[in-house]
């Protein structure tokens, strides 16, 4: 009304400190609880190995959890949108790399897994300045495949069952490579498209 002075509508902020966030903070905690369960008893005792793959599941299954709820009930965060991948990058990568040391993954497959995370991570970090490419149904896809197939190679199974996991392995390095490039195409369009427009 004319007299009276004009206010901005107050957005509320998410706070830092929300159950999404502990969630993620969980899973980044559980990182080194994980290796140390895998390189136990030289990496090869049974026990150890069923424990690394308790905890490595317990910390898929809170990323599961918290980007639903960020998005859900308005939780999200600028802490939680960096921290989030970067625990899922740690938690992958360590196994990868702990299976590869301990010469129950060939160093390949973990090299061209993680080139490509970390690519689309720093392309991600380019991006954020112009806004989120949202993460597409193939790259969730891959998260889970890639998920299952460690998982599987975290377990002492035996050689039967092993050829099983290589299957969903391979498919997972497939799934990584492809939806890398997609990602990459997508980031590149929208830029060009932005440059564009502008």
């Amino acid at each position: 009304m004319p007299g009276q002075p004009h206010t901005d509508p107050v957005v509320p902020r998410a706070r830092v400190a929300n159950l999404a966030n502990l969630l993620t903070g969980i899973r980044m905690a559980l990182v080194p609880v994980f290796l140390f369960a895998l390189f136990a008893g030289d990496g090869q005792e049974t026990s150890w190995r069923i424990t690394a793959f308790v905890v490595f599941a317990v910390a898929v299954i809170t990323d599961r959890f918290d980007g639903a709820l960020a998005r859900s009930y308005g939780m999200v965060t600028e802490f939680g949108t960096l921290a989030d991948p970067i625990a899922d990058k740690a938690l992958i990568g360590s196994a990868l790399v702990g299976l590869s040391v301990l010469g129950d993954l060939p160093w390949w497959v973990t090299v061209v897994i993680l080139v490509r995370e970390l690519g689309v991570t720093l392309l991600r970090l380019v991006v954020l300045r112009r806004g989120v490419i949202p993460a597409s149904r193939g790259g969730k896809l891959k998260t889970l495949v890639q998920a299952v197939a460690i998982g599987l190679f975290v377990l002492p199974l035996s050689d039967g069952w092993l050829t099983g996991a290589w299957v969903i392995m391979l498919a997972a390095v497939a799934l990584t490579v492809t939806t890398g490039v997609d990602y990459f195409v997508s980031a590149v369009r929208d830029w060009r498209g932005r440059s564009a427009g502008q």
